[in-house]
């Protein structure tokens, strides 16, 4: 059940519907239902309606999200003390990265294992990649990390934070979304409205149309040209590789803006996960524009914590290839997504020391010299 899909407009449609209905003052007092019990069996709906949504595909998925949010529930409650056993964190931590690694990783891990030892391949495990397994594991390790650090505070209420983890907008293709965005809008009075309604539209109708409009006529050209490039003249190639960089994009972009549209006709506010990134002046600022809620997650839970740009030029260098190796690995299971992690982590350590170097030159020019002025939006 794709956004783009019959099946979700009528899906959606109908969890509109119902969660308008008993939000009518007629319908609230027949059925009984005052604040916070209201808001609690609107709460308790949506994670009906997002366990179905999810379960769309593979009912067991259902399961194993089920299993990550009571494992990501314990260990925050106990990490809510003032000495927590090191048992939580590390429980909180490696159980959603063993599922992430199981699910998504170990038959990639398994082949390139056996073709480094020149090992005869047998076959791969029979295991099933869960839709969505990327995002709701990442939004379980924040959410257990910033417990942690004191960020935010313990959600006592296992309905509120097993709606965070499957909340069906951004279940699937994000964006990533923090449990300090996200658990505070439970604690409001949020509901369907038409203000809400028609900005949700707005943004939703936008992105279906750079997914099925722009993306999907896109992907007939360049899966064409990509599956048989010998048939096709040089021009024509570049032509499909221009396409495919406007093609993910478009269907990246568009399904986030999906997300965001239906999260705001329901009441909820995601944050924005792209903002024109092709129009970026340089690498660093495109990764500032491009899929915003995974660079941040990253820069905070995985750049920052291995020393940032606190320990020296060569050790910046490093932390920053890492990241992005991770980041790559984090799109697929592929040594391509990995490469293109490392092209990426390579182009912003030249640009680091690009602008470093900038930095020094400049101080030996004048405040407003052509120079200055000319090159400075290419820097920073």
């Amino acid at each position: 059940m794709t956004f783009s899909s019959i099946p979700f407009f009528v899906f959606f449609t109908i969890v509109l519907v119902v969660m308008t209905i008993i939000k009518i003052p007629v319908f609230a007092h027949y059925l009984g239902l005052k604040e916070p019990h209201l808001r609690r069996v609107q709460h308790s709906l949506l994670l009906i309606a997002s366990y179905i949504f999810y379960g769309w595909w593979d009912w067991r998925f259902c399961l194993l999200m089920l299993l990550l949010t009571i494992v990501t529930y314990s260990a925050a409650i106990h990490l809510e003390n003032q000495k927590p056993h090191p048992l939580y964190i590390i429980m909180g931590v490696s159980v959603p990265l063993l599922i992430l690694g199981i699910f998504k990783y170990a038959n990639f891990f398994i082949t390139s294992f056996m073709a480094m030892w020149r090992i005869e391949r047998v076959g791969s495990l029979p295991i099933i990649l869960p839709v969505g397994i990327s995002f709701y594991t990442f939004q379980s390790l924040s959410y257990t990390i910033d417990v942690y650090r004191k960020k935010v505070v313990a959600e006592k209420d296992f309905l509120k934070l097993a709606l965070y983890i499957a909340f069906f907008p951004q279940l699937v293709a994000g964006p990533i979304v923090r449990a300090s965005d996200f658990l505070p809008q439970l604690e409001e009075h949020r509901n369907v409205s038409l203000h809400n309604f028609k900005i949700g539209i707005q943004i939703g109708i936008f992105g279906l149309f750079k997914k099925v409009v722009i993306a999907d006529w896109l992907s007939v050209f360049v899966d064409d040209v990509f599956s048989t490039p010998h048939a096709f003249h040089a021009i024509s190639i570049l032509l499909a590789v221009i396409a495919y960089s406007i093609q993910i994009y478009f269907d990246f972009s568009g399904y986030s803006d999906m997300a965001i549209g239906c999260a705001k006709c329901l009441g909820y506010d995601f944050v924005r996960n792209f903002n024109m990134p092709y129009i970026s002046r340089n690498i660093s600022e495109f990764w500032r524009r491009w899929h915003i809620s995974l660079s941040s997650w990253l820069k905070e839970y995985v750049y920052i914590p291995m020393g940032g740009n606190r320990k020296g030029v060569v050790r910046t260098y490093i932390n920053n290839m890492l990241t992005m190796l991770l980041g790559g690995l984090w799109h697929g299971a592929d040594w391509t997504f990995v490469a293109w992690g490392g092209v990426h982590g390579i182009a912003l350590c030249i640009h680091k020391l690009y602008r470093n170097l900038f930095i020094k030159i400049n101080k030996c020019l004048l405040p407003y010299s052509p120079p200055r002025n000319g090159l400075r939006g290419f820097v920073f």
